[in-house]
């Protein structure tokens, strides 16, 4: 990715103080400072492997912003796609999610979903809430 995940959340807590009415430009600096809540879960989906790539980029654009598609990034045996959902109280919060989807041995796909988010003072857990979110979506 050309972008780290939290070079992302640091972006997007920045345009939520600007859209906000507040300066942006030092909700980025105070978000930089904040601790980050991540949270993985490695799942197999039982479908073939580009079956599964396409239910995990279905299942992700459905949880990111409306307007923005899933960056995909292909490889030999494995895909990696990402979003920016909302997560918290209100669905406010960014929290990026990456989900990379490998090839599997079996009759299944191997997925590694990790979802990040800044925490503030009152936490919210928002990356392992929306891991869990998630990942119940994308299990059989």
């Amino acid at each position: 990715m050309d972008q780290s995940e939290d070079q992302i959340l640091v972006e997007e807590l920045a345009a939520l103080g600007a859209v906000s009415g507040g300066s942006g430009r030092l909700t980025g600096l105070v978000a930089r400072l904040l601790k980050k809540n991540a949270h993985e879960i490695d799942l197999v989906v039982p479908l073939p492997f580009d079956e599964a790539v396409q239910r995990v980029a279905r299942v992700l654009a459905g949880a990111g912003r409306p307007g923005r598609s899933p960056v995909v990034e292909s490889g030999r045996d494995q895909e990696m796609i990402r979003v920016v959902a909302g997560g918290g109280v209100g669905g406010m919060n960014p929290v990026v999610v990456t989900a990379l989807v490998r090839r599997g041995t079996g009759a299944g796909t191997e997925v590694k979903l990790r979802a990040a988010a800044k925490e503030g003072l009152v936490k919210q857990r928002a990356g392992e809430k929306t891991a869990a979110r998630l990942a119940a979506l994308l299990s059989p």
